[in-house]
């Protein structure tokens, strides 16, 4: 399906796409505050981890036949390589991995914050995820992040950003069960800036990451209120910085 300038579909009203509207200039302010004091929050229960990384960190490539000249692949952008996870483990469980996997593909929004963040799908049928549908994650800041579906199973799928993203990389959302009641989801992003200008943005002054970091610590927590457990121990955070003379070895 086509797609207009702004990026929805041509032709089909933004609220037959999305049931959240699109965050418009008051709600960016209010939710960067919102999500400001939720991360602040998450702080004291999340376990930090940084660690020099290597060119055994890269990401696996995008599969060629969903490359095309909106891609924007690591090779793509600019500065160090981030590889970072985030991981946190449910316990008492109701449901399972695959559950909430099913759950969270049928609608991305059940991961996040209700009004701060949105995932409105711009390709792909409704309450479902296939590889090659699309979305745009409207975020608390000053852009929005398209990305497109690489790779999706029972237990985990992969999104890779595409042109307009602050970033250019990829991240897999995955969960796993681990024992009766025991569910560990993980969410693990490979990503470099997209641009020259969010180079500054992104690794000099460490906006971005902080925001992406605020947004997945988030839906780490989402996840364990999906599965109908509770949190054990803390949400895990390694981040991996890789060099740009490594990426180009």
């Amino acid at each position: 399906m086509l797609s207009a300038p702004d990026g929805y579909p041509l032709g089909v009203p933004r609220r037959l796409v999305t049931r959240r509207p699109p965050i418009g200039r008051l709600r960016r302010v209010w939710g960067a505050a919102a999500m400001a004091v939720r991360h602040l929050r998450t702080l004291p229960v999340t376990e930090r981890h940084r660690a020099e990384g290597d060119a055994t960190d890269l990401p696996a490539p995008w599969p060629l036949a969903l490359v095309d000249r909106r891609t924007k692949t690591v090779a793509d952008g600019h500065g160090p390589l981030y590889h970072r996870t985030f991981t946190v483990r449910a316990v008492d469980a109701t449901h399972g991995a695959a559950e909430l996997i099913e759950t969270l593909s049928q609608d991305l929004d059940r991961g996040v914050p209700p009004h701060v963040v949105t995932f409105a799908r711009e390709r792909g049928e409704p309450g479902t995820m296939r590889v090659g549908d699309e979305y745009r994650v409207y975020m608390p800041a000053p852009w929005d992040g398209p990305v497109r579906v690489l790779s999706r199973n029972a237990y985990g799928f992969r999104l890779g950003t595409l042109d307009g993203h602050l970033e250019a990389g990829v991240i897999e959302f995955r969960a796993s069960d681990d024992g009766a009641g025991v569910v560990t989801f993980t969410i693990e992003a490979w990503a470099r800036a997209g641009d020259r200008a969010a180079e500054l943005v992104y690794r000099r002054l460490a906006v971005g990451r902080e925001v992406q970091a605020g947004l997945w610590l988030q839906f780490c927590l989402g996840a364990v209120r999906l599965t109908g457990g509770r949190r054990d121990g803390p949400v895990c955070d390694v981040t991996r910085r890789v060099p740009a003379s490594e990426l180009r070895a």
